[in-house]
């Protein structure tokens, strides 16, 4: 686990080496858990967006997009529930005066155990090398069994206090915290207040003066904008269901306890898919969309194993399932995406509190209802990270020299094509320019002139660049180039005119879209 934190921290570190992530206000030494995009982070994202927006648009006829304002009317919070129930359970240290997320604690205490257990099943390898039996020794060794038993039952008290009846028990999490003895990072002390509920939204005022403002909010997440808008869209678009509505936004959560970079933040962009069902045919479309989720990451090629589902143990009040799509971070599996079959709660409520009547009336059997609904929502940021720790490698090369790159799928890497004048002269660099201007209305293309080629082809490994071209003497002879490919490194001889037929495939989206058909 160590090692794996050491490898996150280069990671965050090559991020703003090689103009992917900045820190917000970075010369004001940057706002808590708020970053900035760079130059080569905006097209990463950019890709990401436009791979899930036409793999659920372009590819189903029957989903269509808006792009719903952040500001909405206040009602519509108090009508979705996060006015009254969108918190988390705080605590404070009264000695460091530091305040905590209660659950953060907890988890973090679980995951302290699961570290405990791989120590010793590590220094056991290390102890027995080819002898070694892992899944014998996790069944026998007494010490990893006591380490199991005392994580699984802190995992079942963790489950039943936030699980109790009538919301979160906080007494009892409290309980939980005084009990394993857990301490604050900071003063080190277990000097800690009641646990008490924080909302989560950020709050803010819409009028001219201070007198006649409202109270407003900067929405939580993406989903209620598609919520009001389904009579707009449904009769305008003349949708018949099923069908669905996607968006791509912005959302702010008042997060106490940020944490593990861009992974959880304040300020953070979804890509969200709410797809409206005749009521009794949720689960069977439940199930269709985790496969087709699933499939979505899968087809990026970064190993099946490195996915799993995590079914919710408790289910939000308007759900009748639930599941959780998980990607191995350096950190352990974590949450990508959510899969919710959230029943006919969000239009029923908004029907409530907005006093029109939000139904479908279904021509087939000639009856009005309102619509249930099947959530997808995905989070860029956690999608962008996850890409990002997953291409990651300092590989070491055979001449004893090692090279950081970034092993980005070519159709969402920032630049597709890096182009080199072997020198800066004898009419190269020009040659070279002929080649870029040629190829950018196709993708991205970036011209290098600087340093040596094998430094030029170092930073292009750094930012995931998947091919890169070298003009030479040959070059201005017989108008071939040298190619070479990031992964394998390796370099051959092709016509600049064949250029745009052997890389435009690979590395446009469409590439990625046929393997989902």
């Amino acid at each position: 686990m160590a090692q794996q934190e050491e490898v996150f921290k280069k990671i965050v570190s090559h991020c703003k080496e090689y103009g992917f992530v900045f820190p917000s206000s970075d010369i004001y030494d940057g706002l808590g858990a708020v970053y900035d995009y760079g130059q080569n982070g905006v097209e990463l994202k950019n890709n990401i967006k436009q791979y899930w927006w036409q793999s659920m648009v372009l590819l189903h006829e029957n989903i269509v997009g808006i792009d719903a304002a952040i500001f909405m009317h206040p009602t519509t919070w108090k009508a979705s529930g996060h006015v009254d129930a969108f918190n988390d359970p705080l605590i404070d240290n009264r000695d460091s005066k530091k305040r905590y997320r209660a659950d953060v604690l907890i988890e973090d205490q679980i995951a302290k155990y699961d570290d405990k257990i791989e120590k010793e099943v590590e220094k056991a390898a290390k102890r027995f090398k080819d002898q070694f039996n892992e899944e014998q020794y996790r069944a026998t060794s007494p010490k990893v069994l006591e380490l199991v038993e005392k994580r699984d039952a802190l995992h079942k008290r963790f489950q039943e206090v936030m699980n109790a009846e009538g919301g979160i028990d906080l007494e009892g999490m409290k309980q939980i915290i005084l009990d394993e003895e857990i301490v604050c990072p900071i003063s080190g002390t277990r000097n800690w207040t009641d646990v008490r509920q924080f909302n989560l939204m950020f709050k803010t005022e819409m009028g001219a003066a201070a007198e006649g403002a409202s109270t407003i909010y900067l929405r939580p997440e993406t989903a209620q904008g598609i919520f009001v808008n389904y009579l707009n869209v449904q009769k305008t678009g003349r949708m018949k269901l099923p069908f669905g509505i996607a968006q791509i936004g912005k959302a702010f959560r008042n997060e106490i306890v940020a944490r593990q970079f861009i992974f959880r933040m304040r300020e953070f962009e979804q890509m969200e898919m709410q797809f409206f069902i005749k009521p009794g045919t949720e689960l069977d479309w439940f199930a269709k969309w985790k496969e087709t989720r699933m499939r979505w990451h899968q087809n990026l090629g970064f190993g099946a194993e490195n996915y799993r589902f995590h079914d919710h143990d408790k289910l939000a009040h308007y759900a009748n399932a639930a599941t959780d799509i998980e990607f191995h971070m350096p950190f352990g599996f974590k949450e990508v995406e959510g899969i919710h079959s959230r029943t006919n709660f969000d239009l029923g409520q908004h029907a409530k509190y907005s006093g029109k009547k939000i139904e479908y009336f279904d021509p087939e059997t000639n009856e009005s209802y309102t619509p249930y609904v099947i959530e997808t929502s995905i989070g860029v940021d956690r999608m962008f990270l996850s890409i990002m720790c997953h291409s990651y490698e300092e590989q070491q090369l055979p001449d004893g020299q090692t090279r950081t790159v970034l092993h980005l799928p070519a159709a969402l890497a920032p630049v597709k094509l890096a182009v080199f004048p072997l020198t800066k002269k004898d009419g190269m660099p020009e040659k070279a320019q002929e080649i870029i201007n040629d190829l950018r209305f196709h993708f991205n293309c970036k011209y290098e002139e600087k340093d040596q080629i094998g430094k030029r082809y170092r930073r292009m490994d750094a930012i995931g660049c998947p091919y890169c071209v070298t003009v030479d003497q040959q070059t201005l002879v017989d108008n071939t180039v040298t190619l070479r490919d990031r992964d394998t490194m390796e370099q051959r001889r092709v016509a600049i005119s064949e250029l745009r037929g052997i890389i435009e495939d690979k590395v446009s989206i469409t590439s990625l879209l046929k393997n989902l058909l």
